[in-house]
This record gives C-alpha cells, structure tokens and sequence, in this order.
C-alpha cells in the first residue's frame, strides 16, 4: 500500500537517538510527519510537520505511545528491539539508528542476540565495552535507509 508523503509520519525514539538532525532533514525533503517522543523535553525545529511529544517519566511510556501509534503507514526510529518488534507488528516499518532495517524475517534473531547477550553480560561482573562508538558510516548507512523507505512508502 503505497501513501502520500503527508499521510507517512516517521515516529522517534528520541531519547539518546543520534540521528534526530537527519530525520528532520530527510522528512522535510520528503514532506512527511514527525513526531519525537521523549520522557523529558528538548529542542525540536520549529515546523508545522515536527512534532514533540513528551509522555510521562515511567518505564516504557513513550515505547507504549510509539507503539500505539506506529502502523502501516510510519516508520519508527528506534534501537529498542522489543519496541521495534511491537511495532512490526502494528505494519510500521524499523529503522536502527545505524541504518539497519528490521523486518518479521529477522526480528528474531535480533531478540534472540539481545537475550544471549544481555547473559553474557551479566557473568562478566562489570567488565565490558558496549556498542561500538556512532560513526560517520553507521549516520550515513541512516540516511540512505531512511530515504529507502520513504520511497517505497509513496
């Protein structure tokens, strides 16, 4: 089902999303909604198509708010594998902040790494390095998926 680029509102996790000048850009270009949903407010660019929104501090409140909006005609902005299998679910499509797209065919295997790694975390007492630092590459990998799936959303 294909939509016009107003009717396409792309849905952020905003908090610690690195990418959120980008999304602005690449809606704007594409004419399409955003809303930035966030448990505390921040800057967003003044635009009749940008959106803040701030949901109460509790656990999961903006993941349940994205979650109820997301369907067939957004794209949700998230590094939350289990908000972005609900929200797969709802018809949206995911994006990673690093450009990779998460679909039904994969979701699983994304949450099955989450698990085994969130183990072997928890044995390692502290010791670890996390993610690897946010680079140019994973920012530009970002906008080339982005403008993707607006493309195919219209």
């Amino acid at each position: 089902m294909t939509a016009t680029a107003s009717q396409i509102t792309i849905l952020v996790d905003a908090d610690a999303c690195p990418v959120k000048d980008e999304i602005y850009r690449v809606a704007d270009r594409f004419s399409a909604q955003v809303r930035v949903v966030s448990n505390a407010p921040f800057r967003v660019p003044v635009s009749e198509r940008i959106k803040r929104v701030v949901v109460a501090d509790t656990f999961d409140a903006a993941d349940d708010w994205i979650a109820e909006q997301a369907g067939p005609h957004s794209i949700v902005i998230t590094a939350d594998i289990l908000l972005a299998q609900r929200c797969l679910e709802a018809g949206a499509r995911v994006l990673a902040h690093d450009g990779r797209e998460f679909d039904q065919a994969s979701i699983g295997s994304v949450i099955a790494t989450r698990a085994i790694m969130a183990d072997l975390r928890s044995g390692m007492d502290g010791i670890g390095g996390g993610p690897p630092p946010f680079s140019k590459a994973d920012r530009s990998r970002f906008l080339q998926s982005l403008d993707r799936v607006l493309v195919n959303l219209r």
